[in-house]
Order: structure tokens, then sequence, then C-alpha cells
């Protein structure tokens, strides 16, 4: 009985000690764990307001994009008054517009090399109406220049001391001579001019590469000087200034754009009948 009982107390203790050692360890499972659980509480408590934040929208980006405004001149049909060449050229030859005034009744001369020396062609027509000893008082000169291929460089006219009609225009008869050179050219566009001329009020006009001009020259109150060719200008350049010129981007009905035309204000004359091609 002795020896059950001292085997007894060892296994008595082994297993007070077992017990001990499990409920300690159960305890540091507890106490290792909670704080995880805490953690865990705390993070899924914190994360839960911003669940139910209200996003706001960014200002920047719900504003509507900026419209882009496209100038209409670059989708529509062009202006039949500026329906012309980019760069403009002569359509018709010296020898035929020489010949058009002929037929017109205007004495103008052949159209010929303007000396046996001389490549440049020309024809011309001169009237001397009155003159003193010195100058004529009253006359009527043209010169169509151009060269023996018919192109033509330049047409000059100068009128002095001109005749008038009772209403205080420029005569028909000297009158035909500017129309006759301005419809024939074939630029519609400088057809509006003939109304300055016939009043005789500057002008001065350049479009596409051409121009015309009609001035009263400096000093001389009766003495008037026309002009129409083409400019001699690099092609690059004459191209740049016909794109951004007033009349293709500017509206010409805003009275704070000047006219080019002195002539803008009066009223048109009839188009040309002449057949342009």
């Amino acid at each position: 009985m002795s020896n059950r009982r001292a085997l007894r107390r060892p296994a008595l203790l082994l297993l007070a000690l077992l017990a001990a050692t499990i409920a300690v360890s159960y305890l540091d499972i507890r106490q290792s764990k909670a704080p995880t659980e805490d953690f865990e509480k705390r993070a899924l408590n914190e994360g839960a307001p911003s669940s139910r934040l209200i996003v706001r929208p960014d200002p920047a980006a719900s504003s509507p994009r900026p419209t882009i405004s496209i100038s209409r001149y670059l989708i529509e049909l062009p202006k039949l008054e500026l329906a012309s060449q980019f760069l403009r050229m002569w359509l018709v030859s010296g020898a035929n517009i020489c010949g058009a005034l002929r037929e017109a009744g205007i004495e103008v001369s052949e159209w010929k090399a303007a000396s046996t020396r001389n490549r440049d062609y020309e024809c011309y027509f001169q009237r001397i109406y009155e003159r003193d000893e010195v100058r004529p008082l009253s006359s009527t000169f043209l010169r169509v220049r151009g060269n023996e291929m018919g192109d033509i460089v330049e047409i000059r006219a100068k009128i002095v001391g001109p005749k008038m009609d009772p209403e205080g225009h420029l005569a028909p008869d000297v009158l035909r001579i500017f129309e006759i050179i301005v419809k024939h050219a074939c630029w519609r566009d400088f057809e509006d001019t003939l109304a300055s001329i016939r009043s005789l009020r500057h002008v001065e006009t350049e479009r596409f590469g051409s121009y015309l001009s009609f001035t009263r020259e400096p000093g001389s109150e009766n003495s008037f000087n026309f002009a129409l060719g083409l400019k001699a200008a690099p092609g690059s350049q004459a191209r740049t200034r016909a794109y951004f010129s007033a009349d293709r981007w500017l509206e010409t009905a805003d009275s704070r754009i000047p006219q080019t035309l002195s002539s803008s204000t009066a009223p048109a004359g009839p188009r040309s009948s002449w057949n342009c091609g």
C-alpha cells in the first residue's frame, strides 16, 4: 500500500503540472488573440465611415469642356466676287485687249515690238485735245505693255484736264477706255472701281496678287494716273497675303473696318457681260 501511495503522488503532481501548463498556454493564446481582434475591429470601425462618405465631383472634371469656334470662312463656299484664281493671271493677251479697244472705236496702235532692239511689246493711244506752248492742257494717253509671247505686264493711262459730261462725270468716250480694260481683265471685283473712276475719285486696291489704282497726280489738280497689273512679288508671299486678306476674313459690313475701295459707298455698276471663261 505504501508503494501505491508513493507512485500516486508523482502522478498527481504531473497531472497538476500538465493542467497548469495547459491553462497558462490557453491564457497566452487568448491574450495574444485579443489585441489582434481589437485591432481588426478598430480597423473595420475606422474604415466603415469612409464607405459612407459622399464623393464630391471634381469641379474641373464636372465643368463642360470649352467649345471651339471654327470660322465659317473655313467651311463655307467662297464669295462669288472673290471666286478667282488664288494667284491671279491675265486671262487675255495684249493683242486681244488692244483689238477690243479698237473695236470700241478707240484708235490704239497695233500690238507690236516697241523697237527693233527691244523685246517689249505694246500698243498705245494718245490724243491731245488742247495744249499751250509747253504742255497739253487736255489729253488722254494709254499704253498696254507686255512681251513677245503676248503676256501683259502692265496697263497704264493718264488723263489731263479730263472732259466731263453735264452731270460732272467723266465723259463716256474716255470712261469707255477704262471699262474695256477692267472688264476684259476678268477680275470681276475690280469692276466696282469704275464708279470711282467715273467720278474722278481716288481708288487703290490689291487683291490676289493683282492691283488697280486711279490716283490724282501729286502737285496737280487736273491730272489722273491709272495702273492695272500683277505684283512682282514671290509666289509664296503673294499667296500668304491673299489668304490673310481682309476680304476673306473680316466682315466688311462692320463699321469699324475701313473699306478697301473708295467706291464702296457708291452704287455698283452692272457686271461685265464679257465671257471670262
